[in-house]
């Protein structure tokens, strides 16, 4: 664990109590600190008390001289205003900071590759480590996807920290640098956190913060927000730009076209790879992905052989397009986690002969600007809330049938599909809508989709 010493008999306060939260009060507390903690939540609050932390209420009580604060991402830091402790800590002259803060005073060894965008970072940041682990190289994945940073493993100096960070994180991490770092794409999100689009790209940018000559700056420059700041950093960043695309061959970067994923991003030593038949790379958003991860692998020198193999075993992510089993002509597909129709176009655009389970609780917007890809599902099987607004938008262009569950939908897909005998067939669940109307979750969504598809192959083979 990255136990924490930079705070040794001193004050420090932890706002908000989730995994991350918790994670670091822990390591501080460990580390001799002087730890006050709040949360909403009274399970929280107790539980901080079982393990010996003095619970006080920040945003109220008197300020416990604190020098720093670390904040929760999830708490409001600038915008649409700061959060009335963010006010108290800055009154009382302490820094307001994050937990990849105290990670970055404690860390001692081993190199840091960060991920950062508005889509993606969580596939690519796994497929980064799944290739450096396949390779057989020590490193250790966190920060916005699974373990908390304060609670990942200390690394010698051969080791790489992959870390997943989110434009709030980046936000309260004043003295991020990165050995590699990555940037997908930004579109508008979060803007309610950050003023506006401006704002957010600024802090997005962020990720490439303090490089120094031997930095690694990777990003995408399909995207035009991220190729203009690609253009600043050559013009005026130091260290190492690799560009990536997935519509133009870039020197010096890599690129995925139709599937084809070409490395030039090491001088004279290019090679390449088809990665169409990769079920879980599907997509050119998933070629994305892989371009990116290639481009850090390589950057942290992993052979093109060692790289191949990786990409070849990676299983995906669960409830991102992952492949939950196949019977005969039907492939199942579990893309739980596309709570909105932007989610749910990759999935439609990545497949052909779609029976598509949709529905939930309605995003703005519904499903109208998925009709451009109408003419790839065969049937639409409906379930939710949203049932009754997306049989209007589907009425005239898609044949659909209403389902009482996931279950029913899951046997009513599978069982259309099987029929259409001679084609490959996908019984899809991109749901385009929340899953809080039936389950606690996307992913018992997609648990509960898996579920039932397993039950009809089993059905169906015995």
């Amino acid at each position: 664990m990255m136990q924490s010493h930079s705070y040794q008999h001193k004050n420090i306060a932890v706002f908000g109590l989730g995994k991350s939260g918790m994670a670091t009060a822990r390591q501080l507390h460990l580390g001799a600190a002087h730890v006050y903690v709040w949360d909403d939540n009274e399970g929280r609050r107790k539980a901080a008390e079982e393990e010996g932390l003095i619970v006080q209420n920040l945003a109220e009580d008197s300020w416990p001289e604190a020098e720093a604060l670390v904040l929760s991402p999830g708490v409001p830091l600038t915008h649409p205003e700061p959060h009335p402790v963010v006010g108290l800590a800055k009154m009382a002259g302490a820094a307001v900071i994050g937990d990849v803060e105290i990670f970055l005073q404690e860390k001692k060894a081993g190199r840091i590759i960060g991920v950062t965008g508005t889509n993606g970072k969580s596939t690519t940041s796994a497929l980064i480590y799944h290739l450096l682990t396949a390779a057989g190289k020590s490193s250790a994945l966190g920060g916005n996807i699974g373990t908390p940073v304060m609670d990942l493993p200390e690394l010698d100096a051969t080791g790489c920290y992959v870390l997943e960070l989110s434009s709030y994180q980046l936000d309260l991490t004043p003295s991020w640098q990165a050995d590699v770092a990555i940037l997908l794409n930004i579109t508008p999100d979060h803007l309610d956190r950050h003023g506006d689009m401006e704002g957010y790209a600024a802090v997005k940018r962020r990720i490439f913060q303090h490089q120094d000559e031997k930095g690694i700056a990777i990003i995408n420059i399909d995207d035009p927000l991220c190729e203009h700041i690609a253009t600043c950093l050559a013009i005026h960043g130091e260290g190492r730009l690799v560009p990536i695309s997935t519509r133009v061959r870039v020197a010096g970067g890599v690129s995925v076209i139709d599937g084809q994923l070409e490395d030039q991003s090491i001088g004279d030593q290019s090679w390449t790879i088809d990665i169409s038949e990769i079920g879980s790379l599907r997509g050119r958003h998933n070629w994305q992905n892989a371009a990116a991860a290639v481009a850090a692998a390589r950057s942290v020198g992993l052979t093109s052989d060692e790289i191949k193999s990786g990409l070849q075993s990676f299983g995906g992510l669960s409830h991102r397009m992952e492949e939950v089993g196949r019977y005969e002509n039907v492939l199942f597909i579990n893309d739980s986690k596309a709570t909105n129709a932007e989610a749910a176009e990759k999935a439609l655009t990545s497949f052909e002969n779609i029976f598509w389970i949709a529905g939930g609780r309605q995003k703005a917007g519904g499903i109208t600007s998925l009709a451009p890809h109408f003419d790839r599902v065969c049937e639409a099987f409906l379930i939710g809330e949203a049932m009754d607004q997306f049989a209007s938008t589907l009425e005239g262009k898609v044949p659909y049938q209403k389902c009482a569950n996931l279950e029913e939908a899951v046997l009513k897909a599978a069982t259309a599909a099987h029929d259409d005998k001679g084609k490959d067939a996908v019984v899809l669940l991109s749901p385009a809508a929340a899953s809080f109307d039936q389950f606690t979750s996307f992913e018992a969504r997609g648990d509960m989709f898996r579920k039932a598809a397993v039950q009809w192959i089993t059905r169906e083979t015995t």
